[in-house]
C-alpha cells in the first residue's frame, strides 16, 4: 500500500497566472508555507496586510467556493497521516517515483558537468535516437537550441548515417538508446568516433565494449520493460537527466545564454502572433 502527501498547492500553481498582484502575494505565501497555523481570514489578513475580500476572491480564482473552504482542503495537507492510492493509480506514481529515486543515485555531477562543458566548446551536436528515444532527442534540441546550441536530433535511419559521415572532431555525438542496442544508433557513434567527435551515450544498460566508441556513458535509470513503455513514458529517466544536463550547461556564461533564451521565446510568441494576425486576415 503507497502513500502520497495530499496538498492543493499545485492547484494555486495552476491558476497563479490569473491572480492580481495582490492574490499572488497571498498565493506565494500558501505556496512557501510549510507550518500549521491559524489560517482564519482575520489572522492571515493582518499578517499579509491584506483585506479579508482579498482572501476570498484569490479563494474563488482558485477554484473554491470562498475562504473558508480553501482553507479546510489547505489544512488536509498537515494531517498526520498521507493520502492512500490504490489501483492503476498507485503504480503509476509508484513507477515514477521509483525511477526518480533511481536517477538521483545514478547521476554523476561530474560527470554530467563534464559533457556541458565539452557541449560548450563543440561547434555543432547531434543527437541520435529511434522510437520513443527520438521524442526525447527532438525535446533535447529544442530545449538547447533555445541557449543557442547548433543541435540537430535526427531519427530516421538513412539521415542518421549520413549525418554520421558529416561529424567532424569539434562535434559532439550523443545516442540515446535505453536497451543499448539500437543499431543505428550505435553505428552512428561508433562512425562518429572515428571521425574524432566526442561521443555520448544515454543507455540503461551499460556495457563495457561501450568504452571502445564512447566517451562518457550516462547511466539512465531502468524498470523492466520500460522500453516498451508498458506503465509510463519510456522517455522519463531520459528527460530527467536531460533536465541536470541542461541546468549544468546554463551555468556556463549563463547571462548569455539566458539573453538567447529569452530573444528566442520572445521570437516564437511574436511569430504566433504574427502567424494568428494573418490567418485572421485571410477570414476575412
Amino acid at each position: 500500500m503507497s502513500y502520497y502527501r495530499k496538498t492543493i498547492v499545485p492547484n494555486i500553481e495552476a491558476h497563479y497566472e490569473n491572480l492580481s498582484a495582490v492574490e499572488k502575494n497571498i498565493a506565494d505565501f500558501f505556496i512557501s508555507n510549510e507550518e500549521d497555523m491559524d489560517f482564519s481570514s482575520r489572522h492571515i489578513s493582518s499578517m499579509l496586510y491584506v483585506s479579508e475580500a482579498s482572501l476570498s476572491r484569490f479563494a474563488k480564482k482558485c477554484g473554491y467556493k470562498g475562504y473558508r473552504e480553501f482553507v479546510f482542503k489547505y489544512k488536509e495537507s498537515f494531517g498526520e497521516k498521507d493520502h492512500q492510492i490504490t489501483g492503476q493509480m498507485r503504480e503509476v506514481f509508484d513507477s515514477y517515483q521509483e525511477l526518480l529515486n533511481k536517477s538521483y543515485n545514478l547521476a554523476d555531477e561530474a560527470q554530467l558537468r563534464r559533457i556541458a562543458g565539452k557541449m560548450s566548446e563543440c561547434r555543432r551536436v547531434f543527437v541520435y535516437g529511434k522510437g520513443s528515444s527520438s521524442l526525447a532527442a527532438r525535446e533535447m534540441q529544442f530545449r538547447f537550441m533555445r541557449l543557442g546550441l547548433d543541435m540537430d536530433a535526427v531519427d530516421e535511419t538513412h539521415t542518421m548515417r549520413f549525418h554520421s559521415t558529416i561529424v567532424q572532431e569539434d562535434c559532439m555525438a550523443i545516442g540515446i538508446s535505453i536497451s543499448g542496442r539500437t543499431e543505428e544508433v550505435i553505428e552512428c557513434l561508433k562512425q562518429a568516433h572515428c571521425q574524432g567527435a566526442y561521443t555520448v551515450l544515454l543507455t540503461a544498460n551499460d556495457r563495457p565494449e561501450y568504452s571502445e566508441f564512447c566517451e562518457e556513458v550516462v547511466c539512465l535509470a531502468a524498470k523492466k520493460n520500460l522500453d516498451f513503455g508498458n506503465i509510463i513514458s519510456p522517455q522519463y529517466p531520459i528527460l530527467v537527466m536531460t533536465d541536470i544536463l541542461y541546468g549544468y550547461y546554463l551555468e556556463i556564461d549563463s547571462s548569455v545564454k539566458r539573453a538567447r533564451h529569452d530573444n528566442s521565446v520572445m521570437l516564437i510568441k511574436s511569430r504566433q502572433i504574427q502567424d494568428k494576425d494573418e490567418g485572421g486576415e485571410e477570414e476575412q
